[in-house]
């Protein structure tokens, strides 16, 4: 029931029971190893896709985020595919500047 839940505000829906349990495994790792709740986890992504999408177009579903904790610190580790930079925000920037 609660993987259920944290599917559904993830925004995931695979028929795939191998996926599905990567993607379990892949949240409590994290959250053990950084005691991060997935909750936290799933806000991180979607304020990362907000900033990020200001300035390129991304694959939203390619994207992976995850911590990778050593002996001295645990570190951010985000693989976003991007489709496009969006080159009209440069453009823009240009405009507000002059102004």
């Amino acid at each position: 029931m609660l993987w259920e839940l944290l599917y559904r505000l993830l925004g995931r829906n695979s028929s795939n029971p191998r996926i599905d349990a990567k993607e379990r495994l892949r949240l409590v790792l994290v959250h053990d190893r950084a005691s991060i709740s997935p909750y936290l986890m799933n806000r991180l992504k979607e304020e990362l896709i907000q900033a990020i999408s200001k300035y390129m177009v991304i694959d939203e579903d390619g994207m992976e985020v995850c911590l990778d904790q050593d002996d001295q610190e645990v570190a951010l580790i985000a693989s976003i595919p991007i489709k496009m930079i969006k080159r009209d925000y440069m453009d823009n920037i240009h405009i507000r500047e002059s102004s």
